[in-house]
């Protein structure tokens, strides 16, 4: 157990070439499933657990790690499983997501694999549990399931998608009219925060689930207005970890098309912590915003549209 968390500590900060390091864990049986190590702060033996009052059933107790009072989610029960039992025996997965830090109680932990996004792929449908995933994957011939932590977290503590009035009304000194916003999330839960929030905008909104279809998209784009898309998708906002092809590497291919490379890119991740900054500038990203705050989000899409005129 030590190497595992020794590894889980060493490897956090990573950001891949379109590549990902998934912690694999168990809950209820032998179906194994992963979670992004770029969100994990620790794993550790389930520490004693404090029951409070008029807590979300989800919601196993609250623990005091390390000066902090962390929520401890019970992850077979948030995605429709059955509560783990003899929990003194079983491990909490410590994460960062959306601002927040979390922990997340499985059965038990098992290593740490790296893929590449290619081979990630969305999940089928009507798996029963496939609300609650945000992507699959084989490993030594088995399926391994990721679990779409934002779509457990916005059951649990649902976010306020409301854009403020002030933000609402703020000027944007560009023709709204043949305009579009490209939005790029794997999550359900976050494409439809993010459509929400820039809503409010009075633009069109075009919606993507992976790095790959937004490319296909622009590329199309291209073709059709025969030369530079930013006149016509002046913003893409893009999640970072998707299956298929990541934020990074889409940005990347985006700024190496002369046809669009002018398009602004908002990279918005659930990563709120320590951030690579030099992966954001090598791969050409204009901004970088955590999940999810609606007015911050709206004022970064406002303040690239008012960067210029857009004909």
């Amino acid at each position: 157990m030590a190497s595992i968390l020794d590894s889980v500590n060493q490897r956090t900060q990573m950001v891949g070439q379109n590549r990902l390091e998934l912690l694999l864990f168990h809950l209820n049986g032998k179906q194994r499933f992963g979670i992004n190590v770029f969100k994990v702060r620790e794993v550790l033996p389930c520490p004693r657990l404090t029951a409070m009052p008029n807590r979300n059933p989800l919601v196993r107790g609250i623990a005091h790690i390390r000066g902090q009072a962390i929520s401890i989610i019970d992850l077979s029960m948030a995605t429709g499983g059955r509560a783990l039992t003899d929990i003194q025996n079983r491990f909490v997965i410590i994460s960062e997501y959306n601002r927040t830090i979390q922990g997340f109680l499985v059965e038990g932990v098992d290593r740490i694999i790296n893929i590449n996004w290619e081979s990630v792929m969305p999940p089928p449908k009507g798996t029963g549990r496939d609300a609650y995933l945000t992507a699959v994957t084989k490993i030594d011939d088995e399926l391994v399931e990721i679990i779409d932590v934002e779509r457990i977290l916005a059951d649990i503590m649902p976010a306020n998608t409301d854009v403020s009035e002030e933000v609402a009304n703020a000027a944007i000194n560009v023709k709204k009219e043949d305009l579009t916003i490209l939005i790029t999330d794997d999550s359900s839960v976050a494409r439809n925060q993010i459509k929400r929030a820039l809503q409010s905008l009075g633009i069109t909104l075009e919606v993507k689930k992976n790095g790959k279809e937004a490319l296909d998209y622009l590329k199309d784009k291209a073709k059709e207005v025969g030369g530079s898309v930013h006149p016509h998708v002046p913003v893409l906002v893009s999640d970072v970890e998707m299956p298929i092809m990541d934020g990074y590497t889409l940005t990347a291919e985006l700024k190496a098309d002369p046809n669009l490379r002018d398009i602004h890119v908002i990279l918005h991740t659930s990563l709120s912590g320590v951030f690579n900054q030099a992966m954001v500038k090598k791969v050409g990203a204009d901004d970088f915003i955590a999940k999810f705050h609606p007015d911050e989000l709206a004022t970064a899409v406002q303040k690239w549209l008012n960067t210029e005129v857009i004909a």
